[in-house]
């Protein structure tokens, strides 16, 4: 017997209706695996320096990034299994189930909003910082057009460099071979996260010959922590999680004992917004 048109219509509407339900449903489920099994996998970036590294005495991974982890995992009442992830891989770790949650600096943009879910309440703001040589002649982000620039695969910098700011965009790996580039010619700059740069060229001897002379970051955004899609319960009992931070001051202690330079004005003005609010 023939089944017409809209009949079909109807069934494909209801089985992907069906199919978007259960997806829903697994991944609502996700906050129960977490407390059931006692442990919350988080991937973590831990480039080098006070944002993220591996300690070399103890092999633990320590830094910002690290922290924010494991107070996560104490605010979902669970221990922290930390995973460190790459900036070309984390999107993948996460979607394909290899974490529960990403904290990776990985700023908030319309495309990866598209395909992740977040904690919408941000606990930094980061842009994009360039390290170049003294003398370079570069001193905006117009200086790099028809120059090629340094970055990692999967940079939300790469957009803006090469549509804004007319630059040849050349990815690596990782930050570290980026900056390796940088070091060995291959590029005029390097852009990465300004919480990468700063701290590197400040303290580093290693890179004395080396500034950040552009007074502005590029595609400064607000780090959230990422969930996958649809993860309403998870989602929620992060946020919640990162407001606390917030009404406690916690973020801005620990920022000041990491040394985190410049102090991020965003803790100061969520500090005071949730404090107020409690």
């Amino acid at each position: 017997m023939a089944i017409s048109k809209t009949t079909g219509a109807a069934r494909m509407a209801f089985t992907l209706a069906l199919a978007l339900a259960a997806g829903a449903a697994h991944a609502d489920a996700t906050l129960d695996k977490i407390r059931q099994r006692g442990t919350v996998t988080i991937g973590v970036l831990a480039n080098g320096g006070v944002f993220g590294s591996l300690d070399p005495a103890t092999q633990q991974l320590v830094g910002w990034n690290p922290e924010l982890a494991r107070e996560v995992a104490k605010g979902l009442g669970v221990k922290a299994e930390l995973v460190q992830v790459q900036t070309a891989t984390r999107t993948q770790f996460l979607i394909s189930g290899k974490v529960d949650l990403l904290i990776a600096s990985m700023e908030l943009n319309p495309e990866r909003a598209d395909i992740l879910g977040y904690a919408p309440t941000p606990f930094f703001r980061v842009g994009g910082a360039a390290a170049t040589l003294k003398g370079s002649g570069i001193n905006k982000w117009e200086d790099l057009r028809g120059k090629t620039v340094c970055v990692s695969q999967g940079s939300s910098y790469a957009k803006p460099l090469s549509s804004d700011y007319g630059a040849a965009v050349k990815g690596f790996k990782s930050s570290s071979d980026s900056l390796l580039a940088l070091r060995g010619g291959q590029c005029v700059a390097a852009v990465h996260d300004s919480t990468l740069i700063h701290p590197l060229l400040r303290n580093n001897p290693e890179w004395a010959d080396y500034h950040a002379p552009i007074a502005t970051d590029v595609l400064p955004a607000n780090s959230v922590v990422w969930t996958r899609k649809g993860e309403t319960d998870t989602i929620a009992a992060v946020d919640k999680i990162v407001q606390d931070w917030h009404r406690s001051g916690w973020l801005i202690a620990t920022e000041k004992r990491l040394g985190i330079e410049p102090a991020q004005p965003l803790l100061q003005e969520l500090h005071a917004k949730y404090k107020q609010g409690s």
